[in-house]
This record gives C-alpha cells, structure tokens and sequence, in this order.
C-alpha cells in the first residue's frame, strides 16, 4: 500500500493530523475515524515505547488515516525500531544541520542509499507477506526534520536541500525557548520567525509543516499555505475541551470545581 501520507504531501490538499500522546489505540483510531489525515504518534514527549507504538500504529490504520512517528531523538537505532515497528513516515526532533539530517536519512534507508539494518520477519514487512518490502521500503519511507531552534532557522535551506529530505516541520515551543521566550509559543516573535521559516522553504521548494494549538491558528496555517498542520495533541484537545465542560456547569449550576 502506498504512503498516502508522502503521496499527499506532493500532490494533495493540505493535510492536518494531530498527536497522539496518550499511550491509548481507542484515542488513536477515534481520531483517524473522524477524518484527520494523519495522526503522529509521539515517543519524544509522551510515554510511549515500541511495544504501544504498535498499538497505535495499528489503530491509526485501522481508522483509515496514516500514521506519522515523532522519534525520541535522532537515534539509528531508534530509527530503525520505530521502521521495523511498521512506521514508515517519520519526524526527527532536534535537527540543527545539514550533516545530522543527512545521518538521519541514512538511517532510515536501505543500503546501499543508507544504513537501516535488514530483518526479514518484521511487522513493517507484514512479517514477511510482502516479499518485495525491502525493494520498496526505501521510496515508501517519508522522512521529516524538526526545526526547533534559531540556529536551525538561520540553516533551513541546508537543511531543506539534504536528498531524501521530505519535509520539514516547525516546533513552535522550542523555538520558543531557543529566543528566550520559554512557554510563550504564541509570542510575536515566535510566531514571527515561523513566518520567515516557511517563506524561506517554500522559496526552495520544500513541503513545510507546524504545530497549532487551536483550531483556528490551524485554519489560519492552511490558508497560509503549509502543506500540514498538526493540531495540538489528544491529551490538549481533551483538557481544553474538559475546561469549557467544567466552566458550563459551574456557571449553569452553583458546583464549584475542587481546588
């Protein structure tokens, strides 16, 4: 089955997904069920391990969306589990040059193009049912840099140009703490340079993504022009809407939350 997830970012509409963060495959497939793109399961921030990742793959597929895989770290070894694992779009964090993308790249593909290890009985190989995976594998794999830091921004046309480099993708929260405006993603600034980022990459060409918290800072993203937004996470879609729920009753029935 083709990446839809790839084929999109090339020749379809904007695609907008969100995090799934909470370690639970019936949030996962609820998402993907109610029509996101994509659904990103995250194994920087959120507990996640291997063993829930292929939970959630799973249930993402089995909502009909395609799974993304935001890796711990620009790891191969992580890398190489979470493609083993059955993920085949995948987000680095981190990524501050050329030459660390370049690593990452490589990790994700076969040689002689990289340097992913080779087992056969694999869940990404439908445990051996797809014969031709490893012939395939290599232009199925859809790889994406984090951009999280000034530094980083000041090198995006490197970045960007890196062969086997899908797309890249803007952290609005480290990015925020990279210009001293730790926990204030939304700051003008902040913002600001998110706005020069995606000028800057789509000046060369490339598919560029980000991370809104609201609903309405993602419309405001698609009609900007990026080719894929993520809308916060399951667990912030879920407070947020816990908030809204808590603040009706109190004010429609004299309860007051616990402090």
């Amino acid at each position: 089955m083709p990446n839809h997830f790839k084929e999109r970012l090339t020749s379809g509409p904007p695609q907008i997904g969100s995090f799934a963060s909470v370690c639970a495959p019936a949030t996962a497939e609820a998402m993907a069920c109610h029509g996101l793109d994509f659904v990103m399961v995250d194994l920087e921030h959120a507990p996640n391990d291997i063993s829930t990742l292929v939970m959630l793959l799973a249930a993402t597929e089995a909502g009909g969306a395609e799974p993304i895989v935001r890796a711990p770290w620009n790891d191969a070894v992580w890398l190489k589990r979470i493609l083993d694992a059955g993920g085949r779009s995948i987000m680095v964090p981190f990524i501050q040059t050329a030459e660390e993308a370049a690593r990452a790249v490589a990790a994700v593909r076969y040689p002689p193009q990289g340097v992913r290890g080779v087992a056969a009985m694999t869940r990404a190989s439908r445990y051996g049912a797809r014969p031709d995976y490893m012939k395939v594998a290599n232009e199925e794999t859809c790889v994406i840099m984090q951009i999280e830091t000034k530094e980083a921004l000041s090198r995006i046309d490197e970045i960007a140009a890196v062969p086997g480099v899908d797309a890249i993708f803007f952290g609005p929260s480290d990015l925020a703490a990279s210009l001293g405006l730790i926990g204030n993603p939304l700051h003008a600034d902040v913002q600001g340079q998110i706005a020069q980022g995606f000028a800057a990459g789509k000046r060369i060409g490339a598919k560029v993504g980000v991370l809104g918290s609201t609903p309405e800072q993602c419309a405001a993203f698609v009609k900007q022009g990026f080719d894929f937004v993520i809308l916060a996470t399951d667990l912030g879609i879920f407070v947020r809407q816990l908030k809204t729920d808590i603040g009706v009753m109190e004010a429609s029935s004299g309860w007051t939350r616990r402090s």
